[in-house]
């Protein structure tokens, strides 16, 4: 069942490469991002290069050639890889013990710069300027013993260095996304909650959205996709913090 797992998961990346790849234009930056995902995506895409986070390794694919995704590097980590977030010249890889810091400047060969370690969760995570946000959960399959969920905030200013410079107590925090001023942190069944970030180092909140689901969420300038149990829910960003449901999509389990 586990090598079934794998597979899927990598073909499953393959077939998003495949359509994002075929979508490039000649100004486009090599190293640049492809497409947006949320924090507790197990792949991204950085120019012709798919990352794949499975359980104990990050793989690295070369898909230069849509057609023909290339192995490129195998790197051995420890067991409990959960998600994957680029941001700039850099992969952040969340884990159940913690969080890793890559050099990416060079995309299909990243260089492990340094690991942040905390109490055994679920561990997404994502960035803006010198800033990490990670949700650590409890209470979970990724720690059953522990009943402690927090938001934490890292200094990611040395990558070489993070450091834990704010910790905040949470209810059961899943995935979360950043734009701008506001922090994104989806709760499950308690919904989203939305805080100001304009000290990045002292996130306050602002509001609650409680009538859905909230498991991640990706944002954008203008708007927020929100994904739960019941399908997707599409807001707008409106002036003051205030969100406007644009669309919803609804999802049969």
């Amino acid at each position: 069942m586990k090598n079934f797992t794998l597979a899927t998961l990598c073909a499953l990346c393959f077939a998003l490469a495949l359509g994002c790849a075929t979508d490039k234009s000649a100004d486009v930056n090599p190293n640049s991002q492809t497409g947006t995902g949320g924090s507790m995506a197990r792949f991204a895409i950085v120019g012709d290069v798919l990352y794949c986070v499975l359980p104990d390794k990050l793989q690295v694919y070369n898909i230069a050639t849509p057609t023909n995704p290339v192995s490129a590097k195998t790197i051995p980590l420890t067991v409990g890889l959960e998600t994957i977030f680029p941001y700039k010249n850099a992969l952040f890889i969340g884990a159940n013990a913690g969080m890793y810091i890559f050099d990416n400047q060079q995309p299909d060969s990243p260089v492990l710069l340094s690991s942040y370690f905390h109490v055994q969760s679920c561990d997404p995570v994502v960035v803006q300027g010198n800033y990490a946000y990670v949700t650590l959960r409890g209470g979970s399959g990724c720690r059953r013993m522990a009943t402690a969920s927090t938001l934490d905030v890292v200094d990611v200013t040395d990558l070489k260095s993070p450091r834990l410079i704010n910790s905040q107590t949470m209810e059961s925090p899943y995935g979360l996304g950043v734009s701008g001023e506001q922090l994104f942190v989806c709760e499950g069944d308690r919904g989203m909650k939305i805080f100001d970030i304009k000290d990045p180092k002292q996130p306050q909140l602002k509001h609650v959205i409680g009538d859905i689901k909230a498991y991640d969420v990706i944002p954008t300038s203008k708007s927020l996709i929100v994904t739960g149990d019941g399908g997707l829910v599409q807001y707008g960003l409106q002036d003051g913090g205030k969100l406007e449901v644009l669309s919803k999509l609804a999802i049969e389990p």
